[in-house]
């Protein structure tokens, strides 16, 4: 394969495979020769068997036009459920669990004759945003070769393998801002849609109330053109939404001549690197020059503040619950005792990290009865307000637009999951996207220090077209669109 063929969007790979200029076997080779030389730590196990046998029954086939993934090799994150094959969630206590069903966005992938070539490393049980608690260890930023900087999480193996151009493409999960953030970090496109708008049936669930099935891409049109193959209703799913779905997610051509977008001025306050707010400002007067409106315009700074501690709250009280079957009977390694609770506390002590077990710790202290009220009651009501504030923004806006985090990708030293009593408005304004279901998509807008950073779009329910217009039309101004640590030149 004499092309750079894994550099190129999705598109521009089917284009290539309808003509006949690639095979499906010479993409799948060269994306797990990619991958077994990746030292960033992007992969639980890769699939090389198994996606060699996919390739080569696809070889001589003509390459249906309705098939955009046909015979283009693509990574899931180790969270999603892949019948015969161990999947993890990057936690000890489901070693060799190997389950009996395909999730449905793995079912429709399949469908696709997508080639899966690998399930990729995350924070454990999704739990996390360093990409440094899973049980493979530490997962390093692909354009930093020293290894000093994460790439983020929970998705921190999925944005590795499409950053790195190991695969154009990468299924995550996102709760909090756990493929938006990582997307920022690694120069790409980070999109989860409205909430059940794709089934999440065969996700682990974390959080159900915040859970997203979300996804890297590497352009705007990637990211709205896979959004025509998942966004599908599935009767496994419950809460997988009814709502009637457009022709095509791909029908926008980036002309954003008198659209509305709002820019809260309470997060751009609190970002204090120049550089980064000078190339949003920048985008702000592209986007205005290209006949958009955009405001700043306030929201309360308490309620900006109280996002991460009520998310804090509500998704470890979530997880608790989901999690309780994982006691070494039902799910995960029995280590002996003489009783069910013996048991379970060997399995669960054993089996989790001392992060996991701070959040299961805060979520049963939460969902104690006389707790509820001064705790998980008073979270839900916080994420009440905040949606509302949101709503009432969107109500006159079509999109709210900041930068996705105030720096470029932190070193490990300065980042920690661990709680703390400072919240930071600029570093949590994205679980906005999860507390009101809202479509969201963080794109590259820079570049520091070698480092890319990337700023956000979000936007109402069901609204996915109208924010990748918007996102469109910024990506016509960054020269940023398709970039991976083998093409982009500092």
């Amino acid at each position: 394969m004499k092309k750079d063929y894994l550099s190129l969007t999705i598109l521009e790979i089917h284009d290539a495979l309808v003509n006949k200029e690639v095979t499906p076997l010479e993409l799948t080779l060269e994306a797990l020769k990619r991958a077994k030389e990746n030292n960033d730590n992007a992969f639980e196990i890769i699939l090389e068997e198994e996606a060699i046998n996919k390739a080569k029954s696809l070889e001589g086939k003509e390459v249906p036009k309705d098939k955009l993934m046909f015979g283009i090799p693509y990574a899931a994150k180790d969270n999603f459920s892949t019948k015969g094959i161990e999947t993890t969630g990057g936690s000890d206590i489901l070693n060799g669990y190997v389950p009996l069903f395909d999730a449905t966005v793995i079912k429709y992938l399949n469908e696709q004759d997508a080639i899966l070539i690998g399930k990729t490393t995350l924070d454990e049980l999704a739990m996390g945003g360093t990409g440094t608690s899973g049980h493979k260890g530490i997962q390093y930023n692909p354009y930093d070769l020293t290894h000093n900087h994460l790439i983020g999480g929970s998705s921190s193996g999925s944005a590795i393998s499409v950053a790195s151009a190991i695969v154009p493409f990468a299924l995550g999960s996102d709760t909090g801002d756990s493929v938006r953030k990582p997307a920022s970090f690694g120069g790409l496109v980070g999109f989860k849609p409205t909430w059940g708008l794709i089934s999440r049936f065969g996700l682990f669930p974390f959080a159900p109330s915040l859970d997203h099935v979300a996804y890297f891409t590497r352009s705007i049109d990637d990211a709205s053109s896979m959004l025509d193959i998942l966004a599908k209703y599935d009767e496994n799913d419950s809460t997988n939404t009814y709502h009637k779905r457009p022709e095509t997610y791909l029908s926008y051509d980036g002309n954003v001549k008198g659209k509305k977008i709002a820019v809260i001025k309470e997060i751009i306050d609190s970002i204090k690197d120049k550089d980064l707010l000078n190339s949003f400002n920048k985008s702000i007067e592209e986007l205005r020059n290209d006949g958009a409106v955009v405001d700043f315009v306030s929201m309360d700074s308490n309620l900006l503040k109280a996002i991460y501690p009520a998310y804090i709250v509500i998704s470890s009280s979530e997880a608790t619950s989901n999690n309780a079957n994982l006691d070494g009977i039902k799910f995960g390694p029995n280590y002996g005792g003489n009783t069910y609770e013996e048991v379970m506390f060997n399995a669960r002590t054993k089996g989790f990290s001392n992060l996991i077990k701070r959040r299961f710790v805060l979520g049963s202290y939460a969902l104690m009865s006389e707790n509820q009220e001064e705790v998980f009651l008073k979270a839900q009501k916080i994420r009440r307000l905040i949606v509302e504030a949101t709503n009432s923004i969107l109500k006159e806006y079509d999109a709210i637009y900041a930068l996705a985090s105030p720096t470029t990708a932190p070193k490990f030293n300065e980042s920690s999951d661990k709680l703390s009593s400072t919240y930071l408005i600029a570093d949590n304004w994205l679980g906005i996207g999860n507390f009101g279901g809202y479509p969201s998509v963080t794109l590259p807008i820079g570049f520091k220090d070698g480092l890319p950073f990337g700023a956000n779009l979000t936007s109402k329910p069901f609204d996915e077209i109208n924010m990748f217009n918007i996102a469109k039309s910024i990506e016509n101004h960054t020269n940023l669109k398709n970039v991976s640590t083998l093409n982009y030149k500092k």
